[in-house]
């Protein structure tokens, strides 16, 4: 199955995202992830993230966000994990 995951960063954490970043990648390289990246806000910086996993469910991608790097650090306003239907994906 497929799901999207659309994180907001909290307000002024551009400095965090940035210093977590790295350890953030390292732990992305261990999942199915055929499309991510950061969301950009309207001067270009990164203001969250749009992840897309192959899992077999939801309670598998909470786990996988839960130990993100990224919401260790506090990073995260806010979390929303959905199934997506596919319509077109990557070969």
């Amino acid at each position: 199955m497929r799901f999207a995951v659309l994180a907001l960063d909290k307000p002024d954490s551009l400095a965090l995202r940035q210093a977590t970043r790295p350890a953030h990648l390292e732990y992305m390289a261990n999942f199915a992830t055929p499309v991510a990246g950061p969301l950009l806000d309207d001067a270009g910086n990164m203001c969250g993230s749009l992840v897309m996993y192959d899992a077999d469910s939801a309670e598998q991608v909470a786990e996988i966000v839960a130990n993100d790097p990224y919401q260790l650090a506090g990073l995260f306003e806010s979390v929303v994990i959905r199934e997506f239907k596919t319509v077109a994906w990557p070969a």
